[in-house]
């Protein structure tokens, strides 16, 4: 069989957002007959959010009484005491750890022990490319530059496949994540509301009518498009009986009007929806922040204050399913301990991640983080890299989607769990 990845690069099905009246009409004859939402069963579903660009998890999440963090910070440093003369102080989390301001929405979660912080967090390879570093993320094989799937897509075959739904795994993207590489069916949507395909190269029988998807399937000449498109037309079907526009949130729930409070609403749209999804995932960008980035205001605050309120809309809008969802973020790594001289900070290594969710060991910030002298950097210049993201990765995927088979989730991984989890 074709791979995902193999399926990605000959662009043998695009899906995109163009209205619904853009169907082609040999697709519009044939977009009627399938499983309605709803009847599914309701399942444990973990969304995933990457933010794309490097998050400086120092911080977002600041050992704030680290003196040699404040001296190689001039201008970037923030404490957490009131009255300080520097502007709004960080949020103490437990004497140590402060949590940036712009993130207040996230405290009341950590006050309640479901969100846990993983600090310290990143890859065993060293690699500072974001291409390589998100590749060695997504795929779980960060010394293996050539697998073909991605974790999440092989969490999905670990859960076994409802061949009746083709939504188990969606990304809320323009185009399939290497997370979602592989074998086993995932969809990706820009946008509910107008959730089409495009078909790209010669079909035979694109300009003939189609009583079915099936004889779609039979007259083409496709071989991607036969064994990897089907998911992504059983999704337009079942779309299409939906009225996505309408959606209003639960308990007042109010999304932020960007890229990701918007793909965070549609997935819980698809949650509610009773699909049959159970891997969601979702991107945040503009993390690389080489220059001016701030400190309690600038590109960072506004950036963790899109992630946090994002989130937390989205968490109210779960309501009665919120014992089903767990959330978590990542990121390929972390940030330069000393700032630039562009008020910014370069590529480094170790980060901090969030877990959301009713089964998180949560109120602590997990993870050594040593005193960052320069001898204990990582290089002499970064946060140290203290533990492996499959670590987390693993244990959130073992304990909230019942998936004990680590062997083939992250086959190159011999660690140990951590206890984010419950």
């Amino acid at each position: 069989m074709t791979s995902r990845r193999g399926f990605i690069k000959a662009g043998g099905l695009a899906l995109f957002g163009i209205g619904l009246g853009g169907i082609p009409g040999f697709l519009a004859e044939a977009v009627a007959g399938t499983k309605a939402p709803g009847l599914f069963k309701r399942k444990k579903i973990l969304v995933c959010i990457f933010q794309r660009g490097a998050m400086d998890g120092l911080m977002a999440v600041t050992p704030f009484t680290d003196k040699y963090l404040k001296a190689a910070r001039p201008t970037l440093f923030m404490d957490a005491a009131r009255g300080n003369g520097k502007g709004t102080p960080l949020i103490d989390l437990d004497g140590r750890f402060g949590l940036h301001p712009s993130m207040a929405a996230f405290e009341q979660m950590f006050r309640e022990k479901r969100m846990a912080i993983v600090h310290g967090i990143g890859s065993p390879n060293s690699t500072r490319s974001h291409f390589d570093a998100q590749d060695f993320m997504e795929s779980g094989t960060p010394f293996r530059k050539g697998t073909e799937s991605g974790w999440l897509n092989r969490a999905v075959g670990l859960l076994g496949h409802d061949a009746a739904t083709p939504f188990q795994g969606v990304s809320l993207t323009s185009s399939l994540p290497r997370s979602f590489y592989g074998e086993n069916p995932a969809v990706a949507i820009s946008n509910l509301q107008d959730f089409n395909i495009q078909l790209r190269g010669n079909v035979k029988g694109a300009n003939m009518a189609a009583k079915s998807f099936e004889d779609l399937y039979d007259t083409t000449s496709s071989g991607l498009l036969k064994e990897t498109g089907k998911e992504s037309f059983d999704a337009i079907k079942m779309l299409q009986k939906v009225d996505t526009k309408n959606y209003r949130p639960s308990n007042n729930a109010v999304y932020p009007n960007t890229a990701l409070g918007n793909s965070l609403k549609q997935i819980a749209q698809l949650i509610k929806m009773d699909v049959g999804m159970e891997v969601a995932f979702a991107e945040s960008g503009g993390w690389d922040t080489h220059f001016n980035q701030g400190a309690e205001t600038g590109i960072f605050a506004r950036n963790v204050n899109d992630l946090s309120s994002s989130i937390m809309a989205f968490w109210a809008d779960m309501g009665t399913y919120q014992d089903d969802v767990t959330v978590m973020t990542m990121t390929e790594f972390g940030r330069t301990v000393k700032q630039n001289g562009t008020g910014g900070t370069d590529h480094g290594r170790g980060s901090c991640n969030f877990i959301l969710g009713n089964g998180v060991n949560g109120g602590l910030v997990h993870g050594l983080v040593n005193p960052l002298a320069v001898e204990n950097l990582e290089d002499g210049r970064d946060l140290a890299v203290t533990t492996d993201f499959r670590s987390v990765f693993s244990e959130v995927a073992d304990k909230h989607l019942n998936i004990n088979n680590d062997k083939v989730l992250f086959p190159d991984w011999e660690g140990n769990k951590i206890g984010v989890m419950r």
